[in-house]
């Protein structure tokens, strides 16, 4: 029988409490094998160059560099999936605009299980992330341009809705950050834990000309607005008198997620039908690939993000091949194909 190759991993953090506790815990995964670690980016480099590793894990906090400066410098030379291992904080963010694929927090040392549940999802993540699909940073991808088209006042589409998984927060920028403040209003899933999505919306909207907030239950879209579902929140789309509005509310996860795509873009089928833009950007999994078949069958238009631009093209792929994609674009192109769509081109 032959055995694959273990994931090899390599370990960055300034404490050496934290280091040894992440190098020996993720090490206990039969697929993973720690091969070295660092404590500093330059000590980082260098262990780079002579084991290449297949993930590195990154604190975010160092002396002498700080871990966003070194990504920023790393991915365009020598890219590389990261997961980066970080206080609670919107660094995070910035760690993913840098080209991070994933992260975890921190626990407080002072909290029961609070390091088992770090190396557990620690474990998930670089998994993932091993999967990942990191060229592109190699070839330092244009950016779309803030702002876009107008719109056509007479569309008849309504809502869009997205959902997005690993690689995510990135796309969903560069998605919105395409578009004018006349856009049909947004709603969209991405999985992410409570805090950060709201930390997330107050980026977007602080990075963007739509108004971009956490969704509430009983929030109202309309145009130029965008509500992110909250973490562990399930997200719906519901008809509101002439326009639409959310409900929001905890629920069990559905397709292995709380809040679910699968879920928003269901409720976008059954609520506004053909007039509708499904979009189903890179991540893990199949999430989302029901409910944008269910969006097509009930006439909206379909999009799904090209596997030479996702991070990890698993909800894409699985969305494609049942047929719930009508485009697939790559990440620069969705935006021009949303605004197609909605002006009726």
């Amino acid at each position: 029988m032959k055995h694959r190759r273990k994931i090899r991993v390599l370990v960055v953090d300034d404490s050496p409490l934290y280091r040894e506790a992440l190098a020996r815990g993720i090490s206990a995964d039969p697929n993973i094998e720690v091969v070295a670690t660092a404590s500093d980016p330059f000590m980082a480099r260098d262990r780079i160059i002579e084991f290449e590793p297949d993930v590195m894990t990154l604190d975010v906090e160092m002396p002498r560099m700080n871990g966003i400066e070194f990504l920023r410098r790393l991915m365009p030379q020598y890219p590389i999936p990261v997961v980066v291992v970080s206080a609670l904080s919107e660094n995070v963010f910035d760690a993913l605009n840098a080209g991070a694929v994933e992260f975890v927090t921190k626990p407080d040392w002072k909290l029961e299980r609070g390091m088992e549940y770090l190396i557990n999802e620690l474990t998930i993540k670089i998994k993932v992330a091993s999967a990942a699909n990191v060229s592109a940073w190699k070839a330092n991808a244009a950016n779309s341009s803030l702002g876009g088209d107008r719109i056509n006042a007479d569309s008849k589409i309504k809502v869009i809705a997205v959902g997005a998984s690993t690689g995510g927060t990135e796309a969903i920028y560069q998605l919105l950050k395409s578009f004018s403040r006349d856009m049909p209003g947004i709603v969209i899933v991405q999985h992410m834990p409570p805090v950060f999505t709201r930390m997330f919306a107050e980026r977007m909207n602080n990075t963007t000309l739509l108004e971009v907030k956490e969704a509430e239950h009983g929030d109202r879209l309309y145009p130029g607005r965008v509500l992110i579902a909250a973490g562990d929140t399930q997200m719906r789309l519901k008809k509101a008198g002439g326009s639409y509005a959310v409900e929001c509310y905890p629920g069990e996860k559905v397709s292995g997620h709380c809040p679910s795509v699968d879920v928003l873009f269901e409720s976008v089928a059954e609520a506004a039908g053909n007039h509708a833009i499904g979009v189903i950007l890179t991540g893990m999994g199949r999430d989302g690939a029901n409910g944008l078949l269910a969006m097509r069958r009930r006439g909206a238009r379909t999009i799904g993000q090209d596997e030479q631009s996702s991070i990890v093209y698993g909800m894409p792929r699985a969305a494609y091949e049942i047929g719930a994609v009508e485009k697939q674009a790559s990440l620069n192109a969705v935006s021009q194909a949303v605004y197609a769509i909605v002006n009726g081109r």
